[in-house]
Parts: structure tokens; sequence; C-alpha cells
């Protein structure tokens, strides 16, 4: 079972993915430096580092549906 605290929603708007807000600092609508092709590669099986661009933070992309992104550690 897919632990609740690890994942958190993102969006896809005009080929961008956002987030409406950082998990660390509370910055709102942030612009990840992902694209959502690359989506499909980590659904895959390959790893994808993710540094949100407000903060500086560090999480590891381990999988994601539609809706969440599934990171090594808690974000909650």
């Amino acid at each position: 079972m897919i632990p609740f605290s690890h994942t958190w929603p993102y969006d896809i708007l005009l080929g961008d993915l956002y987030v409406q807000y950082c998990p660390f600092c509370s910055k709102e609508n942030i612009l990840l430096p992902m694209k959502p092709k690359e989506l499909q590669t980590v659904r895959d099986g390959k790893k994808k580092l993710l540094v949100f661009p407000c903060c500086n933070t560090s999480l590891t992309v381990i999988d994601n549906d539609n809706d969440y992104l599934l990171f090594d550690q808690a974000v909650r």
C-alpha cells in the first residue's frame, strides 16, 4: 500500500507541471522543473531528482499517477 504521507498533488497546465503550494516553504503556484513527458519514464521505474525552485529542497520522485507524485520521503 502506498503511504499517503509520501504523495503530493500536481497539475499540468499548458505543458508544464505545477503544484498548488510547496510542502516546505508554503509558496503558492510552483512551476516544477519537470516536464509531463518525464512522468511516463518515472512510471516505468526510473527515479527523478526533483528540486523545488522556491526553497531548493530536493526530493526523489519514485512513482506517479494522474494526480499525485510519490516521493521517497514524507512531505505531509
